[in-house]
């Protein structure tokens, strides 16, 4: 019960109703507030798993393979040219920071959703002499003339195949997916991992997108449907036997990790750097290229700390 101020008049509590519009959320089913709309597509907020999501309709119908932007020709053609940029870029600070994280000699480093495959390109660039220890897995690829040459390039579901990876990225990839994809990519990341996989997801999480970049939220140019936290991304990983970690400072990366040695695991990724497995150095420190790509991993794991 409320009093009126002057005393005169009792005024019955009443339910607190949100503003706006809710939805269920679609990681832990509680109830999600509208956070904004772009291009006509509402989105929504959860306050509890700190995952933002597209409209539930939209996302029903991408998981029933109407996706809100078709990966065709045109799409290929608007995204080559920042995903070569990426590729020789900042993709390869997070290659060399995952090897450097990684508590597990790496004999295979996979880039999961590669899209044309420029990755393995920039690898064969800096690293010429250990290219082959790196792989590419994209699903959709674009047509062959779009794609890398490099025979590591494999399209396929990374459930399909069929090789076990100690280490690798996945840059620009986890805010296309639903949530049911995000858990068949966590499904498939396990069953090709060993004790002491680690992996490195590059993706603006809702920090970045509250307080960076609102336009990172995209339904139909980019396709970016969903938003993660670390918060989120634990409802998906954890259940396939993954530790989520956060990265210091970043508001765009964090770490997915198959428990291994425990004497290991419980050192901090930003202390890995320090002690990383004399075989991993290796890769990064290429008889030709010298120690660029290992000091620019070491550089690039501490930058925002």
């Amino acid at each position: 019960m409320q009093v009126s101020n002057d005393d005169s008049a009792v005024v019955e509590d009443t339910e607190v109703v949100p503003e706006g519009p809710v939805a269920d959320c679609l990681l832990c089913s509680e109830s999600s507030r509208h956070l904004r709309d772009v291009d006509g597509v509402a989105y929504y907020e959860c306050t509890v798993c700190d995952f933002i999501f597209a409209d539930p309709e939209l996302i029903a119908r991408i998981d029933q393979g109407l996706a809100s932007r078709e990966y065709d020709d045109d799409y290929w053609h608007a995204e080559l040219a920042s995903a070569r940029q990426r590729s020789f870029g900042s993709s390869m600070a997070r290659l060399a920071e995952a090897l450097l994280y990684c508590t597990v000699p790496v004999n295979r480093f996979i880039d999961i959703g590669t899209g044309p495959g420029y990755l393995l390109d920039a690898v064969s660039r800096h690293l010429p002499a250990r290219a082959d220890v790196f792989y590419g897995v994209e699903k959709f690829p674009p047509l062959p003339e779009y794609r890398t040459r490099n025979s590591n390039y494999i399209c396929a579901d990374l459930m399909d195949v069929g090789m076990k990876f100690e280490c690798g990225v996945c840059v620009e990839v986890l805010e296309h997916l639903t949530p049911a994809m995000a858990k068949g990519l966590a499904a498939a990341m396990a069953n090709a991992s060993v004790p002491g996989s680690l992996y490195l997801f590059n993706t603006g999480l809702t920090d970045y997108v509250r307080q960076e970049d609102p336009s990172y939220l995209d339904p139909f140019k980019r396709g970016h449907v969903t938003c993660w936290s670390v918060q989120a991304a634990r409802r998906v990983f954890e259940p396939e036997g993954f530790v989520v970690r956060p990265l210091a400072g970043k508001s765009w990366a964090f770490v997915v990790e198959m428990p291994g040695a425990p004497d290991r695991m419980d050192v901090p990724l930003g202390d890995r750097i320090w002690t990383a497995e004399p075989g991993n150095i290796d890769i990064l420190s290429d008889p030709t290229m010298g120690d660029v790509m290992y000091i620019l991993g070491r550089e690039s794991a501490r930058a925002y700390q």
